[in-house]
């Protein structure tokens, strides 16, 4: 079990279900420096914000800029702060961007980062703007889902204008109340956890009014928390999954909520899983959403077991932090796996490709 992420386990049992991408060949390659050019994308951020609505990955631009100058001679960094900025990155035509940029808004124009390098035929690491569309709304994501198979809680979406919980609420207490949007447990708190109408109706409330977002009301899964990394192998199409069990501390009523606070104040556990039956299912589960999502090069798939034991698709992240959050610890408990080697697979699987 880890709590925090360094230093890496210095070894990692195996397992008939992992290690399809070679990333050995990031390691060894590390001392001959290619000339490919790498930018990597950041936008102004005055206030300091941690989150910025148009981001979907906080980078720390100057750590990924250390990292892949050990193997590429040309790596730099650039704001981008104007069309203008934006125009001369196409013209300058890098072989691969490196970004958590969502969007751009100039004169009221939105233009999404991944849309635009596609247009000029410029790599950039992650999903295309379909599929983080298809997972960020966590409805549309569970409904993808589950017409492919895929197990999923039952769930329904209480709008902002509060149309009748009655008559859309069909499913039995207890129940869990969270954004049908967002990320980091951003309003997931000990009271998602409802047991009745009375309780439903005001964590409905403060998601709607306090964030102005519709609710997603969904049977309460009682077994175990896991989230499962994935990497594709971009020459095969193959994917490696790595599944971690995530355990949060009891609250005072007794329940594991994984919460905001708890991933901010970094107190649950982390753990591999060493049961070779669990680790396939939870893998199965993880690469098929994956693919019904449209993912590509990377992710992560939150998986919850219900009482039977049996695997449920909670939610995906298709644009996963980079920093200490679940992927990286889930490509280090699996892959054995350094932090450098993880940022220069996602590079070096991209250029590949």
């Amino acid at each position: 079990m880890i709590k925090q992420l360094h230093p890496v386990p210095s070894t990692v049992s195996g397992s008939e279900n992992i290690i399809k991408i070679d990333f050995t060949n990031s390691q060894n390659q590390r001392k001959l420096k290619t000339n490919q050019i790498i930018e990597i994308i950041t936008v102004p951020n005055p206030d300091g914000r941690k989150n910025q609505k148009n981001v979907a990955i906080t980078i720390n631009a100057k750590l990924i800029h250390s990292i892949l100058s050990k193997k590429y001679s040309k790596v730099s960094i650039t704001e981008i702060s104007t069309l203008e900025c934006l125009t001369k990155l196409a013209k300058r035509k890098p072989d691969l961007v490196f970004s958590g940029v969502k969007y751009f808004e100039f004169e009221e124009n939105q233009i999404w980062l991944n849309d635009f390098l596609e247009l000029n035929h410029i790599r950039y690491i992650g999903s295309n703007h379909a599929a983080l569309d298809r997972e960020h709304h966590k409805g549309f994501a569970k409904s993808i889902v589950k017409q492919a198979g895929i197990l999923t809680a039952d769930y329904v979406i209480i709008n902002t204008n509060k149309v009748s919980v009655d008559n859309n609420m069909n499913i039995p207490y207890p129940v869990f109340v969270k954004p049908v949007r967002g990320g980091d447990s951003i309003g997931i708190d000990d009271l998602s956890l409802v047991f009745d109408r009375k309780q439903l109706d005001a964590k409905v409330d403060q998601i709607c009014n306090v964030l102005n977002c519709d609710a997603l009301v969904e049977s309460y899964l009682t077994g175990r928390e896991f989230s499962v990394g994935i990497l594709e192998d971009e020459r095969t199409n193959l994917l490696t999954a790595m599944p971690i069990e995530i355990i949060a501390p009891k609250n005072e009523r007794g329940h594991r909520v994984l919460d905001h606070e708890i991933k901010r104040l970094d107190q649950e556990t982390v753990r591999k899983v060493k049961n070779k039956t669990l680790h396939k299912k939870l893998s199965e589960v993880g690469k098929s959403a994956f693919k019904a999502l449209g993912g590509r090069s990377f992710g992560r798939i939150d998986i919850r077991l219900c009482a039977k034991g049996l695997p449920h698709f909670v939610e995906a992240n298709l644009m996963p932090g980079l920093s200490k959050g679940y992927f990286y610890r889930s490509c280090a408990l699996n892959l054995n796996m350094t932090y450098d080697d993880m940022i220069l697979l996602l590079c070096s699987n991209r250029l590949n490709s």
